[in-house]
């Protein structure tokens, strides 16, 4: 298949989730046979933090404006099988105007921020035009359970799937450790206001009440008057290639859930099964519908509380080994992307199905 995307990046995993996904998914769907055209505006926080420069799993389009590209992006369409827009995409309007005009392709919007779009609803969304997702042939979303129904009720998308985050294991593996990355907790994330509070609770205080123990941040974003402490230490944006020894260095990491996601449930970040296919211990805030991705005591450790961070910090090495293992376990069996390019796959079938049928039944 031909899949055509119009998307946020590919380019620069500087301050967003999609790159490395798409990264993974794409590769996973040239193994199988499929190539991928990405077109990606060419913005300058992206092209400033840019840490892919030859991508060998699709064509990458990058471009100034839609206008340089409009002809060449209908004549894609015009050849592709699948066409589909992206949450975040800067030109989703006029992406999604072109791809609803295709007559080949089957049409998909993929929502990879789906509670923070449902959540903006009343104010606007500048990715989704006033006609909302019934345009399209099917909606996928990176967040599952109640997601699902709001995408139908709310913005009229007729067929729905889940499309959760994934990991690529050639990229993300236990690697040898570095002192650099050394840490009793370490959290890799972009900052964000909305996943504050659980920051504050499951990281910042347990390094107050733990100055012995050493704290790690990496990101990007991070506001001057961030409440660092003496132990907690901080290292800028890491680009991929880095994430396994950064993950690999510590006895313990953290996964905090943004605010809107994790009131919705359903929503593993792509960070989680990172972690876990890199053999890190893993301590999560909670959210409904985790353990369908992990265990939780058994694959991974559970905090609401600044108490229960602590305890989580007090366990032996050997039973945060046990943790890590079974987590990478289940990572590598069901949260690959390869598996994730199979659920696409079954998702297209899925709404296919009926055109087939209805051709079927008229040659009958």
């Amino acid at each position: 298949m031909k899949i055509v995307v119009f998307g946020l990046t590919v380019s620069s995993s500087w301050g967003n989730g999609h790159a490395t996904l798409w990264r993974g998914l794409a590769g996973a769907l040239a193994r199988r046979g499929h190539h991928v055209v990405f077109y990606e505006k060419d913005t300058q926080w992206y092209a400033a933090a840019r840490d892919l420069h030859d991508w060998q799993a699709g064509e990458l389009v990058i471009y100034p404006d839609w206008a340089d590209i409009a002809g060449r992006a209908a004549d894609d369409i015009a050849s592709a099988d699948v066409a589909m827009v992206t949450s975040y995409c800067p030109d989703a309007i006029r992406a999604t105007e072109a791809v609803l005009g295709a007559s080949r392709a089957t049409r998909i919007f993929y929502d990879l921020d789906t509670p923070v779009t449902l959540s903006r609803l009343a104010q606007g969304v500048d990715y989704i035009g006033p006609d909302g997702l019934g345009g399209f042939d099917l909606v996928l979303s990176y967040t599952g359970g109640r997601a699902l129904d709001d995408l139908r009720l709310r913005l009229g998308a007729r067929r729905v799937a889940p499309l959760y985050g994934h990991v690529d294991p050639a990229v993300h593996r236990p690697t040898q450790p570095s002192e650099r990355f050394r840490a009793d907790l370490s959290y890799l994330g972009t900052y964000a206001a909305d996943r504050q509070a659980a920051l504050e609770q499951l990281f910042i205080a347990p390094a107050r009440e733990l100055p012995d123990r050493r704290f790690l941040i990496g990101g990007a974003q991070y506001p001057q008057n961030f409440p660092w402490t003496e132990n907690i230490f901080f290292v800028r944006h890491l680009p991929p290639a880095e994430h396994p020894a950064f993950f690999s260095s510590g006895r313990l990491t953290l996964n905090v859930t943004r605010e809107a996601m994790a009131a919705m449930g359903w929503c593993p970040s792509g960070r989680l099964f990172e972690a876990a296919a890199c053999g890190a211990p893993i301590l999560t805030d909670s959210w409904e519908g985790l353990e369908s991705f992990f265990a939780p005591g058994r694959e991974i450790l559970v905090a609401s509380t600044t108490a229960q961070a602590v305890d989580a910090l007090a366990l032996g090495d050997a039973e945060l080994a046990r943790i890590a293992a079974a987590a990478r376990e289940r990572v590598l069996a069901e949260h690959t992307s390869d598996r994730r390019a199979v659920d696409f796959e079954n998702a297209l079938d899925l709404v296919r199905a009926p055109a087939r049928r209805d051709f079927a039944s008229a040659g009958a």
